[in-house]
């Protein structure tokens, strides 16, 4: 998911980050850029520096939430700085180069391994007891693990789902499928249907193919895993030739934007075509439902992804937006340990954050805060709690180099859509692309 900068985000450069995007403003103690240390506060004590990517809106919340733990912690404070996305992956590398690494940082899912595999992470399993992890299920404990080692711990739990504005629904009499049984060929019905009726001034559906959480879970439907669990890539040709055509036909029929329609949006979800009222669905992150339901008029729904009935499995799994990873060369690790423990355990804690960064992975936490959280974070919530309770199969954590395959599914997505490339040369560039990237 590697992104742009800047205020002219593109919404591919949204979902891809999986909703984390966004310009931030400086407060107190929590600042932009990456300025580096985890020096001694004047007067003694522990400073600890803790950095992650987001806007001005996590940077309170992320705030509010260290409010409490210094209260409860005298003598440690915390240094935090942020970053937008785009920017974020190559200032954490320089911090690491530098021999300056953060005590605390927010990790990506496709780095995990480029750092873990350096031992630049501390392994968690080496401090059992440091951070309570009674309150996670296996499928979370296992995102950040690496054969017998653990090198982080979910900053919070998401999934993708599929929205529908039920406004736009009732304006054209079109019936929203059932979301718990409905397969993909039944998104297409339902979005030439919409198209149709509204004579395409409203499209019924739209979601990015160059998002790689998207194919994920369409390739697990489809019985194969992207990643193996030996991190290979596992994903067949004829899965992506079927990816591709699958998106090819819905734009044939009217159902799915022309090519091109995407490029020029902005990427908040007030920015989005959803907002606009001229996309009737989507794919979106779960802890982006709050986002998106206000920006378009408070009447979503949200549903299971497409064929999690109908297909050869399910597909969905226990995600999360990113990671916390402790610094193997913190000067500080007990006191950084006690603030990763604060920020999963605490209920308070959550409290302060909301849902930013997804469902708090502790399931007792979640529940506790559920109450406190806004209506549509609630549905949110909901939505996970319920996924956690399914046998759902399990999200295999990225093997190295796999930073790049998303950058080239989006590159070559793009050929397939201006029709430069057929489905068939797509996905034969792409598994060549998939296959050099992880060394084969």
């Amino acid at each position: 998911m590697t992104d742009r900068s800047g205020i002219g985000l593109s919404r591919r450069d949204l979902v891809r980050m999986a909703g984390l995007t966004g310009l931030g403003l400086g407060l107190t103690a929590c600042g932009r850029g990456f300025g580096g240390g985890g020096d001694a506060p004047t007067g003694g004590g522990v400073r600890l520096n803790m950095v992650w990517w987001g806007d001005a809106t996590r940077a309170q919340k992320t705030q509010a939430a260290l409010d409490v733990f210094q209260r409860k912690n005298p003598g440690i404070t915390v240094k935090t700085e942020y970053q937008d996305s785009g920017p974020y992956k190559d200032k954490l590398a320089t911090r690491f180069a530098a021999g300056d690494p953060p005590d605390l940082m927010m990790m990506r899912m496709d780095s995990l391994r480029e750092y873990a595999d350096r031992g630049a992470l501390l392994d968690l399993n080496q401090h059992k007891g440091a951070v309570d992890v009674t309150g996670l299920s296996e499928s979370v404990l296992g995102l950040a693990a690496v054969g017998d080692k653990n090198f982080g711990i979910a900053s919070g739990l998401n999934s993708i789902g599929f929205v529908v504005n039920k406004t736009l629904t009732e304006k054209y009499g079109v019936k929203i499928p059932d979301g718990d049984t409905w397969s993909w060929k039944d998104l297409a019905a339902f979005a030439k249907e919409i198209s149709d009726a509204s004579g395409k001034k409203v499209y019924g559906t739209g979601f990015e193919p160059a998002t790689l959480a998207n194919l994920i879970v369409y390739t697990r439907q489809r019985g194969e895993d992207f990643y193996t669990a030996d991190g290979k890539l596992g994903i067949s040709e004829a899965t992506v030739v079927a990816w591709f055509e699958m998106v090819e036909k819905m734009r044939a029929e009217g159902g799915f934007p022309p090519a091109g329609f995407f490029e020029n949006i902005g990427g908040s979800a007030e920015q989005s075509y959803l907002a606009k009222g001229t996309l009737a669905s989507q794919i979106i992150p779960t802890n982006n439902f709050l986002g998106y339901n206000a920006a378009a008029g408070g009447n979503l729904a949200l549903l299971r992804i497409p064929g999690e009935t109908t297909e050869k499995r399910r597909g969905q799994s226990i995600d999360t937006p990113a990671l916390w990873s402790v610094a193997a060369r913190s000067k500080h690790p007990a006191e950084t340990l006690k603030l990763l423990d604060f920020l999963i355990n605490d209920p308070d804690a959550s409290k302060a954050t909301g849902t930013t960064r997804g469902v708090p992975a502790n399931a007792k936490v979640a529940a506790e805060v559920k109450p406190s959280l806004p209506p549509d974070d609630q549905v949110a919530t909901d939505y996970l709690a319920g996924l956690q309770k399914e046998e759902l199969p399990r999200a295999y954590t990225y093997p190295p180099g796999s930073s790049g395959i998303a950058g080239s599914l989006e590159t070559i997505a793009t050929e397939v859509e201006f029709k430069r490339q057929t489905p068939q040369q797509g996905a034969k560039a792409f598994l060549e692309a998939g296959a050099k990237a992880l060394g084969g």
